[in-house]
């Protein structure tokens, strides 16, 4: 049986819900806006029901602990080729096993999901670190991201409690969405018309452009190209994130 939901996690559950009660397991799971039909059959079609998506909740934090939770909605945002698939597995594994599996490194499934969830938390760490604000000409500090994985959803908490008196936009311009946090109060946002992944320069106020400026000075400076260690560099700043540092413009 193909199974196909809306895309959020408790859609997810959802489906592995309906796997128990229907007594079908799953072929595949894949999400209906990426579903390609084909000759052998149409998928069902399963809403999100959040009475049964908490229903799984409860049975896996029985099993496993309250920190299951956390990691497979890390993984799921991971966004890996058939996460679904590897999240319901782990589900039926750790309901046909009398004690919990989170720790049994011997299975691969358990061994793939902490090896995805490490791959999150630093790519959380790494945009803690590496996401840089710029005031625009309303008020705003705003921050363009393209990040590996699907990890918005993880970074509110941080930059909530960091800037909690400013108005700032955080948007992955590879999804498409944001978080826009105002007055205290933290909400998801698309925008159809920011779609590149710099801001230009005639948003930014002024004392903006020319603090960028004065920081790329700075950093040219002091740099000295004869001791520069880029092997270790690179270790702690990878190239990927180099697009988010004002001062890589003059490195």
């Amino acid at each position: 049986m193909i199974y196909t939901y809306d895309g959020s996690f408790d859609g997810l559950l959802s489906v592995i819900f309906e796997t128990y009660r229907l007594r079908q397991e799953a072929e595949d799971i894949v999400e209906e806006s990426v579903f390609q039909p084909n000759f052998f059959g149409q998928p069902l079609v399963v809403p999100t029901n959040t009475t049964h998506a908490q229903r799984i909740r409860k049975g896996l934090i029985k099993r496993c602990g309250s920190d299951i939770m956390r990691i497979l909605y890390h993984c799921f945002l991971s966004e890996q080729p058939r996460i679904e698939m590897l999240i319901y597995r782990f589900v039926r594994l750790s309901v046909g096993s009398s004690e919990s599996i989170l720790d049994n490194f011997r299975e691969p499934i358990v061994v793939r999901i902490h090896r995805i969830e490490r791959q999150i938390h630093r790519e959380v760490h790494r945009m803690h670190a590496f996401v840089r604000f710029q005031e625009t000409q309303d008020g705003l500090y705003a921050a363009l991201i393209t990040p590996d994985f699907n990890v918005l959803p993880l970074l509110s908490p941080h930059f909530k409690d960091r800037y909690p008196a400013f108005r700032w936009l955080i948007y992955d311009t590879k999804r498409r969405y944001g978080i826009y946090h105002e007055q205290h109060a933290i909400r998801f946002i698309t925008l159809d018309t920011l779609q590149h992944q710099h801001l230009a320069k005639d948003v930014l106020t002024n004392a903006e452009t020319d603090y960028q400026e004065l920081w790329k000075t700075y950093f040219k400076s002091v740099d000295i190209p004869k001791r520069r260690n880029m092997k270790l560099h690179l270790q702690h700043v990878p190239k990927r994130y180099w697009k988010y540092l004002i001062e890589k413009g003059s490195f």
